[in-house]
């Protein structure tokens, strides 16, 4: 025991000795590290605990726990000093310590895109629109012929639609072709052949067709709009659609019906809005002339028409007693006129330079 003692001693007085020569957090580590680490000399003492005899092991054990804690106490005294000191330094660099902190991560957004189609969806529940989604694979029949598009239709070239597989139905003995969705169109012909008139609702969805330049994508998203009931009139398609590019571009926004063919409406329309750089004035702030409109003054934003007969007979409906309008508008197009974007990659290469704009 006299011999315990007497290395207690010494350790102390070494320790003492050699503190106020920690200068810093890493001194103090290696301080720490020597006499109280997994290899340091007070734990040493404490594996020796097992050799010595059992009447002496708690007198041993205390007088080395004792040690330890003054130990621990002079580290912590020493690292409160050292971190005054490093406060000290840094005032008298100029720190102010009342900024706030530096925020290095921003909180996550919508993508424009998301910001958009929400907006769309927003409105047309205002004004009592429901929404529908459908499958992104779609048939032959319900893509194309059923919305009265024939085998020979331009639409359906393989330049246009991305065509996945054949499929065949045993049972009545048919084959048809399988397909990525030109348009959401497709799921207006699945709804009106499950429920009865009157029918108002908006599809909003992803859509492919083989175009990639700066104003198109082989993937984009669309949404399509289908009102069906008695008395429906192109009077009504202009009221909503109106109503609509108002609440989307500005109550002062002018807008424009041009004729048109759809081969799922007749008649057809185009719709325009006044373009949103010039304002209309075919020219810009510095006289210059506008290239996004062309000095049109207009742009094309939907189309639109009156439902065709045809689409009518395809789900079992009467065309003499049945009415309705249906439109399509590109989510991307509209969000390029409403942020000013001219290259339509933009959406989808995840820059956040880009996408932290909006």
């Amino acid at each position: 025991m006299n011999e315990l003692s007497g290395k207690l001693s010494a350790i102390e007085a070494e320790a003492s000795a050699s503190l106020p020569s920690v200068k810093s957090a890493e001194d103090l580590k290696v301080f720490k590290a020597k006499y109280l680490g997994r290899n340091g000399l007070v734990t040493d003492l404490l594996k020796m605990l097992g050799s010595l005899p059992a009447a002496d092991k708690p007198d041993a054990g205390k007088q080395i726990n004792q040690l330890k804690e003054k130990l621990l106490s002079k580290i912590g005294e020493t690292e409160s000093k050292l971190q005054s000191l490093s406060l000290d330094e840094a005032l008298k660099t100029g720190v102010d310590i009342t900024l706030p902190g530096r925020v290095f991560s921003e909180p996550g957004r919508l993508h424009p895109i998301t910001q958009i189609m929400q907006k769309v969806q927003e409105i047309f529940m205002g004004l009592g629109f429901s929404v529908y989604e459908g499958s992104e694979i779609e048939t032959d029949y319900y893509n194309f012929q059923a919305l009265n598009m024939p085998p020979d239709h331009p639409a359906r070239d393989m330049q246009d639609t991305f065509y996945v597989c054949q499929t065949s139905d045993v049972r009545r003995q048919t084959s048809e072709e399988l397909l990525l969705r030109t348009h959401t169109s497709p799921v207006q012909i699945h709804v009106m052949k499950k429920f009865k008139p009157p029918l108002r609702m908006i599809v909003p969805g992803a859509v492919y067709r083989r175009d990639a330049d700066v104003t198109h994508s082989p993937m984009f998203h669309q949404v399509e709009g289908l009102m069906v009931g008695d008395g429906i009139t192109m009077g009504d398609l202009k009221g909503v659609l109106t109503e609509f590019l108002h609440q989307m571009f500005g109550a002062k926004t002018n807008v424009r019906f041009r004729p048109s063919f759809f081969p799922f409406t007749e008649p057809s329309a185009e719709v325009d809005i006044q373009c949103v750089i010039c304002a209309g004035k075919k020219t810009l702030a510095d006289g210059s002339p506008c290239r996004v409109c062309k000095q049109t003054g207009w742009m094309e934003i939907l189309g639109s028409g009156m439902v065709n007969p045809k689409v009518f007979e395809n789900v079992g409906l009467d065309p003499a007693k049945t009415k309705g309008f249906a439109f399509g508008l590109g989510i991307e197009r509209v969000a390029m006129l409403k942020f000013g974007i001219s290259d339509i990659r933009l959406f989808f290469e995840n820059d956040l330079r880009f996408l932290g704009q909006f």
